[in-house]
């Protein structure tokens, strides 16, 4: 989606279950508006965070007027047979992308075109390498060309339906996502507990919740250097994308259960209030 609107608003790791959220992105032009959402990929839920990731999902499948579809060229199979099965039956028109392209050979890469044709017949594919922006441009004229007619849903200088505060908490995310290995980056929540911006400087609080103990400790490190060098990455990347200085407090805490916890999730956003 990043590179479909030409704004950073969705994270990137290499780590599976980065995008947790529905996040919209909008492109506007004289002629058209394009209001682009990104979901999560598909998972087998097993909190009940799992669950409200999966509902964006749901939604996002029977309320888009255009379907994208992105595989990576080395997967072997849809993870979810009952959103292929879907996918299959669907009348909404469906655009079924092949990413990463750039890392196999033609040969390989022509098995995977005809595997997936066959695996979702109804759906036009294309192979994309979004790092090299290979293939983008077609995949955007297919978009317009299936897009229905419609009055604009936003105003034409709106980027995306998110908060700031949201894009404070994913940056943070992402470090984590990008320092820390095995569970703790899924044990994780951020929640930006201030947000004040004056002319030259927004302060910011935020909060990384774990759900143990010795999560806590692992997230801070020696000296509290961990928790520094998130804290450094993320400040630098929050003014990029704020155009502005940012002043930057991070503090940890023991939450044990907030991925079960239907009243905190609905406060972060995952389950609807």
């Amino acid at each position: 989606m990043n590179v479909l609107v030409g704004e950073r608003l969705s994270i990137i790791t290499s780590k599976a279950q980065t995008t947790r959220h529905r996040i919209l992105g909008i492109v506007n032009d004289e002629n058209y508006q394009i209001i682009f959402s990104d979901t999560p990929g598909i998972i087998d839920p097993a909190y009940k965070m799992h669950e409200g990731m999966m509902n964006f999902v749901n939604s996002a499948l029977s309320d888009a007027d255009v379907l994208l579809v992105m595989v990576e060229v080395h997967e072997k199979e849809f993870k979810d047979k009952s959103i292929l099965e879907k996918l299959q039956k669907i009348d909404t028109p469906i655009i079924l992308l092949i990413n990463k392209i750039d890392e196999v050979e033609q040969d390989f890469l022509e098995e995977k075109v005809t595997y997936w044709s066959e695996q979702v017949p109804n759906a036009k594919v294309f192979p994309i390498s979004a790092l090299h922006n290979f293939n983008v441009g077609q995949v955007i004229m297919e978009i317009k060309a299936a897009l229905p007619e419609s009055p604009p849903f936003y105003d034409k200088d709106t980027l995306t339906d998110k908060p700031e505060k949201f894009f404070v908490s994913e940056i943070i995310r992402e470090k984590i996502l990008i320092h820390y290995k095995k569970e703790i980056p899924y044990s994780c929540e951020v929640e930006v507990e201030e947000f004040k911006e004056d002319k030259r400087i927004i302060r910011i609080r935020a909060i990384i919740m774990v759900i143990r103990d010795s999560q806590k400790g692992i997230i801070i490190g020696h000296q509290g250097k961990s928790l520094k060098r998130v804290g450094t990455e993320a400040r630098l990347d929050m003014e990029k994308f704020f155009d502005k200085k940012v002043f930057l407090e991070l503090y940890v805490k023991v939450n044990k259960d907030w991925r079960n916890n239907e009243t905190q999730l609905k406060r972060f956003g995952y389950l609807n209030r």
